[in-house]
């Protein structure tokens, strides 16, 4: 990922990334930054111990003030005890402003956090800054699209983080409504309409 980064999104040499498990770093270190980012999926899920309060709250203790926690999701549903919602309300149980974007095109949901009430006067700032055209561009529709989360009541917690059965949940979604399309092809023309 950190090499795609620097070779596709001209991140900086200068720019340390560390890539190692997020939560045994966050643990073993005392630094602070100003920005840190969640992109922990593996296939279909989350590691549980990255998906909890305990593991969001250890991030924002490592924010800077007037830091942001960014998370990719990448199992949108449109159920409200989803995956992502029940990270979303978790995170939301940290952190007092919280919005999201849906990808275009792909199943990813982009997650801000932050305590801070100008964040996003921040990101107008530094984005209209940013010195590459196509990432300026891209990162003014981000910040169009972004909207406030409603937070629930799915926290998830060490002790209770089922994301393995919420992932599962996605899929199953997934499958039912791929089922509507070739149910109908059937009944429409048959077998022949299937192998089509």
């Amino acid at each position: 990922i950190t090499d795609l980064a620097r070779e596709y999104f001209e991140l900086p040499q200068e720019i340390k990334v560390t890539t190692y498990d997020g939560r045994a770093f966050l643990a073993a270190c005392d630094k602070k930054y100003d920005v840190i980012m969640v992109d922990a999926y593996q296939d279909i899920t989350i590691p549980f111990q990255m998906s909890s309060v305990e593991f969001f709250t250890l991030v924002k203790e490592h924010l800077n003030e007037g830091g942001v926690m960014v998370v990719n999701m990448n199992m949108r549903s449109e159920s409200s005890d989803g995956i992502n919602n029940c990270l979303a309300d978790t995170i939301s149980s940290v952190f007092g402003n919280v919005v999201t974007i849906d990808v275009a095109h792909s199943t990813n949901r982009e997650l801000f956090a932050s305590d801070s009430d100008s964040f996003l006067d921040r990101l107008s700032a530094n984005t209209d800054a940013l010195p590459q055209e196509d990432l300026r561009n891209m990162m003014r529709i981000v910040k169009t699209g972004l909207e406030p989360y409603k937070a629930g009541d799915h926290i998830l917690t060490d002790d209770k983080a089922p994301v393995e059965l919420l992932g599962m949940k996605v899929i199953d979604d997934i499958i039912q409504d791929e089922l509507v399309y070739y149910k109908q092809a059937f009944k429409e023309k048959g077998i022949k309409g299937l192998l089509e």
